[in-house]
């Protein structure tokens, strides 16, 4: 029997009425999987292949034949809006069947979800911070809603294995199947997936059996790429763009501008007219800035507005708006978005993409240039890279066009070798290890320490944490009222802890994005999100500083102007950027090779960046002499190695090198005086590499270096060790200083 005719007959029926003359080899890959086998299920495929229909044809057929007395399935999704998305075109396939599907988050009316708990049945669409409250309140009811639980299907899997979010979701996975006692099939959907071995162990967590990671191939896919380069002041620096030979003047036409625009802006605005079009940046304030700059366009140019926005921190109605607008096969807007608009929701027939600067990693670029090249079309993305033009005196590493080289680099190392960035498995959690401990606290009740224990310690996600771990978590909860003993010595959750738990805010363990005050001495400078730690620096007020302390209980920053440039922070965003691409960033300097997508002004940049190389040798010898004992460290690593040897360098050789004003530009190069020669440098750099050391002694004295959200409630000793073991990526680090030994 062919999987189509294994295929219930309402399914059949939508293929038929949908004109599919043929299955996708997605859809028949999985039919075998799921139809012919019990084990977990990865379905990894280009987006918009139908990995959706794949995993849920065959679900649906088995709850048509035998239909769940509880939910039977549940659709873990990463967004709102892919749920949204999702529910409609689920409903459709499922109405013929009486097969109900129910979504379930912040913005679904509380009546759909009381319907939902009076009759538990077919599908239940889901956020991860969802499901968290609802393990937390409906706890008496998990039985009753998931005793029959036979499938989980995450989407957008790949999006869940670079941090908490990933784990908790696992956890909550985990632990509702306990409370249940049942053992689900899970069933992940990605377009981008490094690992896929890794990421099918990842799936599995917990279950006991293996994943199937059926092989799909893929048919060759044209795409229309282009890159160009812009100096962003637009105004001054024309005649003197134009008296360059080797930068050929800006082939756009000539828009009236808004004061203050640049020509980057002016480029997306010409190119989206009349057009469907994402335009992708890199962070939420940028989002905005981008949007109100574009809008200002169609106010000089006395056009009507055409651009809309999307980025998390909006209303559901705000939001809704634009997506509804983009569906819209008959109107021709442009929406400037963050990663919101990044995953699999089907947003119609998109012309093309914009990507204003280099994504940090390829994953991040394959899933927005997938936005676009549906409905038989070709993927279609335009990069838009601007940056300051360089002062006459400028040192050489701000000569360098680093976002430029970095966007070749992430297209490269796909379109060579089809390399994706893998998943980060390997960290200490102790930021999700209070949380799902409080949680569980939360939704059972009063347990013993040894109960306590036992059901989080047994979460597959924390087999890195030790007993000995979490009893020092404990005594620190206890200490801080975040937990209390009875008088029968049991935990259960104290006054401190019920503040935590009970703000809606909870759910979710990611960031959410409050606004801390920036204060030079009595001086309010403005407000900022996500505050980098003591010791990095920040731009706000149009000069550049350095943090000197962060006050998280108050969300107060304090900070000291200095001179300079902002380096790239690492982190959450932006900057969590692969040793992979750095290598090929480098690989992009030495190399004679031209790429077909940039533009002239891109072409023209990137040859003068390759003269600069090429002059100072910076892509055969790490280490250049900027004038006297100034020098400049080119590591070619990754942000965590990067973070790593920074540190190294500081803590461990600073003293033997003479080590003065080191200063770092994430992750490209840090630039010091020394008081030693190059050939001395290499020497003993590779020898304190060698000796034996804790990683502990690169965690600055004092530091507690607080970057996940509940960081600030682990006792400072574990967040100190979860960031040396977990995120410095010494290894990598040590690997290419044992490369440097060539050059003593």
């Amino acid at each position: 029997m062919s999987i189509f005719e294994r295929y219930a007959p309402f399914i059949q029926d939508f293929i038929y009425r949908n004109n599919w003359e043929s299955l996708r080899a997605i859809q028949a890959a999985a039919g075998d999987a799921i139809f012919n086998t019990d084990e977990n299920v990865l379905l990894t495929a280009s987006t918009a292949s139908g990995k959706t229909e794949a995993a849920f044809f065959p679900i649906l057929t088995f709850f048509s034949e035998d239909m769940p007395k509880t939910v039977g399935a549940i659709y873990i999704g990463p967004l709102k809006a892919l749920i949204n998305d999702q529910f409609t075109r689920l409903n459709d396939l499922c109405e013929e069947a009486d097969i109900p599907v129910w979504h379930w988050h912040g913005d679904v009316a509380q009546s759909h979800k009381s319907r939902m708990l009076k009759s538990p049945s077919g599908i239940l669409q889901i956020t991860p911070e969802s499901l968290e409250a609802m393990m937390i309140r409906k706890h008496a009811l998990i039985p009753k809603l998931f005793g029959d639980l036979r499938f989980i299907v995450i989407d957008e899997i790949h999006s869940l294995m670079r941090g908490d979010r990933g784990g908790q979701t696992i956890c909550l996975i985990e632990r509702l199947c306990r409370m249940a006692g049942v053992n689900p099939r899970r069933i992940g959907l990605s377009a981008t997936i490094g690992d896929p071995a890794a990421a099918g162990e990842f799936l599995a967590y917990g279950t006991g059996r293996g994943t199937i990671i059926p092989r799909i191939e893929s048919k060759g896919v044209k795409w229309r790429l282009s890159m160009e380069h812009f100096y962003i002041s637009q105004q001054e620096q024309t005649d003197e763009i134009k008296a360059d030979d080797a930068l050929p003047a800006l082939d756009i036409k000539t828009d009236t501008a808004p004061e203050h625009a640049d020509a980057g802006m002016g480029y997306i605005f010409e190119h989206t007219r009349g057009k469907k079009c994402l335009v992708f940046v890199n962070s939420r304030e940028e989002c905005e800035a981008v949007t109100t700059t574009l809008r200002s366009y169609c106010e000089a140019n006395h056009e009507p507005d055409r651009f809309l926005i999307h980025h998390g921190n909006l209303s559901a109605a705000y939001r809704e708006t634009a997506e509804e607008a983009m569906k819209d096969e008959d109107v021709y807007m442009t929406t400037c978005t963050t990663a919101t608009l990044e995953l699999g929701i089907d947003i119609g027939r998109l012309e093309r993409a914009f990507q204003i600067e280099a994504p940090f990693t390829v994953s991040s670029f394959l899933q927005r240039m997938g936005r676009t090249g549906r409905r038989d079309l070709p993927p279609e993305m335009w990069f838009v890279i601007r940056e300051e033009l360089p002062e006459p005196r400028s040192m050489l590493p701000e000569t360098i066009p680093w976002s430029l080289i970095q966007g070749i680099a992430l297209i490269q190392v796909y379109a060579e070798e089809k390399w994706v960035e893998p998943p980060m498995l390997d960290r200490l959690p102790f930021s999700l290890l209070y949380h799902q401990t409080m949680s569980t606290l939360a939704s059972c009740g009063e347990l013993s320490p040894a109960a306590l224990a036992s059901r989080v310690l047994s979460l597959k996600y924390f087999h890195r944490i030790s007993q000995d771990d979490y009893r020092c978590l404990l005594r620190h909860l206890l200490e801080t009222d975040h937990i209390q003993r009875t008088d029968e010595g049991g935990l259960i959750i104290g006054l401190a802890g019920e503040r935590i738990v009970n703000s809606f805010k909870f759910y979710a363990v990611f960031q959410e994005n409050e606004e801390y005050t920036v204060r030079w001495g009595s001086q309010e400078l403005g407000t900022l999100v996500k505050p980098p730690p003591a010791g990095e620096k920040i731009a706000i007020a149009g000069h550049v500083w350095v943090v000197e302390e962060v006050d998280h209980k108050r969300r107060l920053v304090y900070c000291e102007q200095i001179k300079g440039k902002v380096p790239a922070y690492f982190g959450d965003c932006p900057g969590d950027i692969n040793t992979k691409i750095l290598l090929r960033m480098r690989q992009v300097l030495a190399e004679d090779k031209s790429y077909p997508y940039l533009m002239k002004n891109a072409a023209a940049r990137l040859l003068q960046a390759r003269n600069t190389a090429q002059n100072s040798g910076v892509t055969e010898t790490p280490l250049i002499c900027l004038g006297g004992s100034m020098w400049c460290l080119f590591p070619w690593l990754g942000s965590y190695a990067f973070l790593a040897l920074e540190r190294f360098l500081k803590l461990k050789c600073g003293e033997r090198l003479g080590l003065r004003g080191l200063d770092s530009c994430r992750p490209y190069y840090m630039q010091f005086t020394m008081k030693v020669t190059p050939e001395e440098f290499f020497a003993i750099v590779s020898e304190e590499a060698e000796k034996n050391f804790d990683p502990l002694e690169l965690v600055y004295q004092g530091e507690v270096p607080v970057f996940e959200k509940y960081d600030e409630f682990v006792p400072p000793e574990l967040v100190r060790k979860g960031f040396a073991y977990g995120i410095l990526n010494i290894d990598e680090m040590r690997s290419r200083i044992r490369e440097w030994k060539e050059l003593i």
